[in-house]
């Protein structure tokens, strides 16, 4: 049997589609089984939904029962360090086999996780669970093209995509293609010992963006840089926590101190996923970008 965690999220749900797109039996850890109910899952008599918290080991015998992989994944908060070394431990107890960390690393070239604390969190966690004796394997996306949506009500009503990155370069990923692979792992296994970095194809600055968003929504559009105190403004008024406020300023920090961006692709290739455009992207999304939306 296998087990999505953080199946709720924006990463855990597209692996999850994946399992109900090829109609295969999955496990997911929630929460709430209440709130869950929400979202339809019941539909699927695929797809088995337990109830238990990842950092308390005493609620997840019942989701952990029988399970030879699982996908952990958990939100970005002040304590995912400990949550996911608590799950660890409970996956060994309980002689879960193989865990893939659905881990993270910047696309910038010689950025320093240590600047940044949930890059920083990733790695502990990473070096925790290969110390545990358990299979490991590390999925380690870059940015994801989805926080653009974010930004989708300024471009749709100004035309403008307002962001403190400069003309630095990222190189955004697909989550949808992040899932491909995590599918893959969770369902076949192997890769164990093996640490898998993605990113997007292409590293772009902001300009290059809003470029491609105006092309697929057929309307101008215009990079406008804010400055890092503008955004942490914007972001503590939209009811964002300080803490990870405090850690996005962390990050942009560091991303400023290394403008050029990698691009790695091995991932894709190996598993023989055609790596989604930031210009397949917005034009698959081009209706929330769109004027009058």
């Amino acid at each position: 049997m296998l087990l999505i965690t953080g199946g709720t999220g924006q990463n855990g749900r597209a692996t999850l589609s994946e399992f109900i797109r090829e109609k295969r039996n999955v496990r997911v850890l929630v929460r709430s089984l209440e709130k869950a109910s929400g979202l339809g899952l019941d539909k699927f008599p695929q797809v088995e939904l337990v109830q238990g918290d990842m950092g308390k080991p005493g609620t997840l015998q019942a989701a952990l029962a029988g399970i030879e992989r699982v996908l952990m994944i958990s939100s970005p908060t002040p304590d995912m360090l400990d949550t996911q070394c608590r799950f660890i431990d409970a996956c060994k107890s309980n002689n879960v086999r193989h865990v893939i960390k659905f881990s993270g690393a910047e696309s910038g070239i010689g950025f320093d996780p240590s600047r940044f604390r949930f890059t920083q969190m990733h790695e502990d966690i990473e070096d925790y669970l290969e110390g545990s004796g358990l299979a490991w394997t590390h999925v380690r996306p870059s940015q994801f093209m989805q926080v653009y949506l974010r930004e989708a009500g300024d471009v749709a009503k100004e035309g403008v995509l307002r962001l403190p990155f400069g003309e630095i370069e990222l190189s955004p990923i697909d989550v949808s293609d992040i899932a491909k692979v995590t599918y893959r792992l969770l369902r076949e296994g192997g890769h164990e010992g093996v640490s898998l970095d993605m990113t997007g194809p292409e590293a772009l600055t902001m300009s290059d963006i809003a470029e491609r968003i105006a092309a697929a929504t057929g309307a101008p559009v215009r990079y406008e840089p804010i400055t890092a105190r503008e955004r942490r403004e914007r972001l503590l008024a939209s009811g964002m926590p300080p803490s990870l406020v405090d850690a996005l300023d962390e990050q942009l920090a560091e991303r400023l101190a290394r403008p050029k961006s990698r691009v790695d692709l091995s991932a894709h290739a190996m598993f023989g996923i055609w790596p989604t455009t930031f210009a397949e992207f917005a034009k698959r999304h081009a209706a929330a970008f769109r004027p009058g939306v």
